[in-house]
């Protein structure tokens, strides 16, 4: 007869998921964030969670199931998950399809596997779009709340932009929908504003412009949270790096706890 099994040391003998997977140092670091030694201290300092719990050291997790953040941002992109990176051209609409025949955002980025625009931008709107199948994500970035800023660039009609006008950009204006949240607002040149924003109602921006007297020609999108590229011609697309993605999350996080 052969003898019988020797125990588990008694710190593998703990029962649950936590005897399953793979050491979550090992996770971490396979997502870029460092060594395994810097992703040991990031457990230590307690910035690590899983499943909404403070991690330490020894967890054993499954990636595939376990929600794993690092200081609140969830940590990994999933391989069945895609996020590009559109500039959209104007003329191109932001749905999935058109009754008019027009060409959508859709048309421009593969087929597979069927992603979605995180947002919107009007026909006559070019600039930066977020296209992916991650629901939660986009969920997040769309929500008010959560406060994701998005930079434009707008050229309008009646020249330079007159201190009052800027002053009640940057205050908020009334339009019918309601107030609108304070803007950024610089005017790198006469006639040319740099805005950013954080809501996503139905043409801000070019709302309002008008609403001061000054009506947009011509209005871009130029970055969503983190994520700029001017390389990006009008037209073409790109994923997002590891980095970018971690980023997105990151200020995701950060809008929605109002740091």
């Amino acid at each position: 007869m052969s003898p019988a099994a020797a125990e588990p040391p008694l710190w593998e003998q703990d029962a649950g998921s936590e005897r399953r997977g793979e050491r979550l140092q090992k996770v971490l670091a396979a997502t870029g964030l460092g060594s395994r030694r810097v992703c040991e201290e990031l457990i230590a300092d307690g910035r690590v969670t899983v499943n909404g719990d403070v991690a330490v050291l020894g967890r054993r997790v499954d990636a595939d199931t376990d929600r794993i953040e690092v200081d609140g941002a969830p940590i990994g992109v999933r391989p069945d998950h895609v996020y590009y990176l559109l500039n959209k051209p104007t003329g191109v609409i932001t749905t999935s399809r058109d009754p008019q025949g027009r060409p959508t955002v859709l048309d421009l980025v593969p087929a597979t596997p069927r992603v979605f625009a995180v947002g919107r931008l009007d026909a006559d709107t070019e600039g930066l779009l977020l296209l992916t199948n991650d629901g939660e994500l986009a969920n997040r970035i769309a929500h008010p709340s959560h406060g994701v800023e998005k930079e434009y660039l707008a050229e309008v009609a009646g020249g330079r932009v007159g201190p009052g006008a800027l002053r009640a950009l940057r205050n908020g204006i009334d339009l019918d929908d309601g107030r609108t949240a304070p803007a950024k607002v610089s005017q790198p040149e006469p006639g040319i504003l740099r805005l950013t924003i954080h809501e996503g109602r139905n043409r801000q921006v070019r709302r309002m412009c008008e609403a001061i007297g000054h009506p947009v020609r011509r209005l871009v999108r130029t970055r969503i949270g983190p994520l700029s590229d001017r390389r990006l011609t009008p037209g073409s697309h790109r994923e997002l790096r590891t980095e970018e993605w971690r980023s997105l999350l990151d200020a995701v996080s950060r809008a929605s706890s109002g740091s």
